[in-house]
This record gives C-alpha cells, sequence and structure tokens, in this order.
C-alpha cells in the first residue's frame, strides 16, 4: 500500500475535510478525493461519508486511523529528527490562551529548549479555536478550557483555576460590609466592569455561581487580554474578576484586594489536548509529560 495515500487518509481523518486536508498538504482538492477514492478501492470499502460540511469516517475509517496513525507519526519523527538523533530536536507547536501560554505554559516547557526543542506558539481566547487549529494539524498540543468530544482529540486535565472577584482598595472601601454572598450582588453591581469582552464571560460565571444570578452592570472598560483587565483593576478602572494566578502579587502587596471570599470559589478546568496517538511522538509526549508535572504546583 503506498504510504502517501495513507498520509493523506490519515490527515483527512484528523481535519474532517478534504479542502482543510488539501491545504494542509499542499495539494489540490481534487486530488486529495482521487488519493481517498484510490485508497477506498484498494481496501474495498468506504473510510470517509461525505456531508455538507466535511467527512465523517466510517467504522472502517476509525479504525484504519487508529491503527496507521501512531506509526505514520513515528516515521514523520525519525525523518525529523536531528542530525545527532535527538528526540527533542523537533518544533512544538503549541496553542492556548495567551496569558496562561505566557506566565504557565511556556516557562515550564522552556527547560526543553536546552534539549533541542523549538517552540512556535499560537494565542487564542477562545477555546473552539484552539481545538479546531489542532484537529486541522496546526498545532501539536493545545490547552483548552473546554473538554473536546469524539475520538479525534484526546484530553488530559490539567489543571483548575480559582477565579477572584477583585478591585483597587478604594472600592473596596466605598462598599463596605455590603459586599457578601446573598446579598452583595446589587451593590457590586453599581461598580465600573473591566472585562475580556461584552458578554462579560468571567463576571458572568461569578454571579452564576456566588450569586446565583446575572450581573445588571455592562462592561465600562472591555480589553481582550486579561492581563489587561489586571492592569486596568490595579489602576482603579472598577472590579474585575480574574484567575487567581494572574492577580496573586497584585493582592499579596495590596495594589488589589479581593471583595468576596466564598467558601467555594468559582473554578475553571484546564486540559492539555492532543490529536489521538500523537503521543507516540518523543517531543509531543515530552512537553505533555513535563506540562503535567509542572500543574501540580499550579
Amino acid at each position: 500500500m503506498d504510504l502517501s495515500l495513507l498520509r493523506t487518509f490519515v490527515t483527512v481523518h484528523r481535519a474532517g475535510s478534504f479542502t482543510r486536508a488539501a491545504a494542509l498538504l499542499g495539494l489540490s482538492q481534487p486530488a486529495v478525493t482521487s488519493q481517498i477514492r484510490s485508497l477506498e478501492r484498494q481496501l474495498g470499502r468506504p473510510l470517509f461519508l461525505r456531508q455538507a460540511r466535511g467527512v465523517t469516517p466510517t467504522t472502517i475509517g476509525d479504525e484504519l486511523a487508529h491503527r496507521a496513525a501512531p506509526h505514520l507519526d513515528a516515521l514523520v519523527e525519525i525523518t525529523e529528527t536531528g542530525p545527532h538523533g535527538r528526540a527533542g530536536a523537533r518544533t512544538l507547536h503549541l496553542a492556548g490562551p495567551p496569558e496562561f501560554v505566557s506566565l504557565r505554559v511556556l516557562p515550564a516547557l522552556t527547560p526543553l529548549v536546552s534539549e533541542g526543542l523549538t517552540l512556535r506558539s499560537s494565542l487564542f481566547g477562545a477555546a473552539e479555536e484552539s481545538l479546531d487549529g489542532l484537529a486541522a494539524g496546526r498545532h501539536d498540543l493545545a490547552v483548552a478550557t473546554a473538554r473536546p468530544r469524539g475520538g479525534l482529540l484526546t484530553a488530559t486535565p490539567l489543571c483548575d483555576e480559582e477565579h477572584v472577584l477583585v478591585a483597587a482598595p478604594r472600592w473596596a472601601a466605598r462598599l463596605g460590609p455590603d459586599a457578601l454572598p446573598g446579598k452583595g450582588a446589587v451593590a457590586l453591581d453599581r461598580l465600573p466592569v473591566i472585562e475580556v469582552h461584552e458578554s462579560l464571560p468571567f463576571v458572568s460565571r461569578y454571579w452564576a455561581a456566588v450569586f446565583e444570578s446575572k450581573p445588571a452592570a455592562s462592561g465600562t472598560v472591555v480589553v481582550p487580554d486579561l492581563r489587561a483587565v489586571l492592569a486596568s483593576a490595579v489602576s482603579g478602572a472598577g472590579l474585575a474578576v480574574l484567575p487567581r494566578y494572574l492577580c496573586e502579587s497584585a493582592l499579596a502587596d495590596g495594589r488589589l484586594v479581593a471583595l468576596l471570599d466564598p467558601p467555594v470559589p468559582p473554578l475553571r478546568t484546564y486540559f492539555l489536548v492532543v490529536r489521538t496517538g500523537t503521543l507516540t511522538l518523543a517531543h509531543i509526549a515530552r512537553a505533555h509529560e513535563v506540562l503535567l508535572r509542572a500543574a501540580a504546583d499550579w
């Protein structure tokens, strides 16, 4: 069997589309279609069901991908290993939230650079963007706040992120003792809100978890980066909901104060996601292992 046909098949299986697979392989869509049809004729079975948007693998297609993909990836690993046969001499393409990747993931992976690993990072605010790029083969590893469905991607819980309602000290002084769960939402809704999006994703999740309600306020300052939210909160622009790891130093030195201390703080789980079968590749497996070990202290 022609290995190029298997490579095209695995790419289509991962991308879920002939069009996306063609772009990844540098081929035309008719060429990809022709190769898949040729492989289907050789096997005597259909491998994909054509749909309006992309393709869905048949049971035979899923079985073939499960068996073939790790071996094809291993062949790529051999051909792309450095001149001294160092398994770490590869490029790792990773994706995830900009703040978390910048402050957690990249520092944890830095020791692998001395082992020959090259890092390329794509930063996305939405988990869907990271997971779509991972499925299409544009990334090797993604950190996401949503667990993917289906068998194409494999997710491992990485860590939980505690969210804290914070503001500059002058806002806390203005609130006084009213800012308590159960009666504080009304008082808090009078404060300016700093958020990453007009939909108030962080504040809305916090209000739902702590007050079992929706925030009445709208965003006063909207900036698409939690580090900018942090800076705005420290400068006194209003209240914000931030991951504890991001605002911990500002809380410690008094630039920010926690407005509430709920008995069960809102949490968000991060997942470490790879394409199923790619942990057979040494550089991805090594990065996966290092991040899981580092996350134990997060």
